[in-house]
């Protein structure tokens, strides 16, 4: 299933969404967590991409894992530590990636007022603040994995 799109080995291809994605996701999730007055501007943008950044990075994961299977199996020396080196980014990668999409979507419907309370907080400012750090901390981490998983990919592919 993530092996070939049109005769194409996957990966190269699926990676960009994971790529793009996650790093809007990050951008996105912080400015909703540290900017309180836009959050009714980008709340449809953190749930789309809290739903969207870890199926992307998901495809990327499994992609990844089929073109090493089909055609990196047996690589070894300097590519073989590249391609291990480059692998050991996916799961930190999808982890942080599904625990930001969470804390984002959490913080998207606790700061959406319940019907009974225009304009306040669903569970208090402190629950707010709580999982404002939380997504502004798994966004930082989210953000340095999709980099370090990005470099060691192309470094990999480009040898540098």
């Amino acid at each position: 299933m993530f092996d070939q799109i049109l005769g194409l080995p996957a990966h190269p291809l699926i990676i960009h969404f994971a790529v793009v994605l996650t790093p809007l996701l990050v951008v996105v999730a912080a400015v909703y967590a540290i900017v309180a007055r836009w959050r009714t501007y980008a709340a449809w943008a953190v749930v789309l991409l809290s739903l969207a950044s870890p199926v992307a990075v998901f495809a990327a994961k499994e992609s990844g894992e089929s073109l090493k299977a089909a055609r990196f199996a047996t690589a070894d020396g300097e590519l073989g530590s590249r391609i291990n080196a480059h692998e050991s980014f996916a799961n930190p990668l999808l982890v942080s990636v599904l625990g930001l999409a969470v804390a984002a979507l959490l913080l998207v419907y606790a700061t959406s007022p319940a019907r009974d309370s225009v304009g306040r907080d669903r569970f208090g400012r402190a629950a707010t603040l709580t999982l404002s750090a939380l997504t502004l901390v798994l966004a930082a981490v989210a953000g340095y994995y999709v980099f370090r998983a990005g470099d060691s990919g192309a470094r990999a592919v480009w040898g540098a």
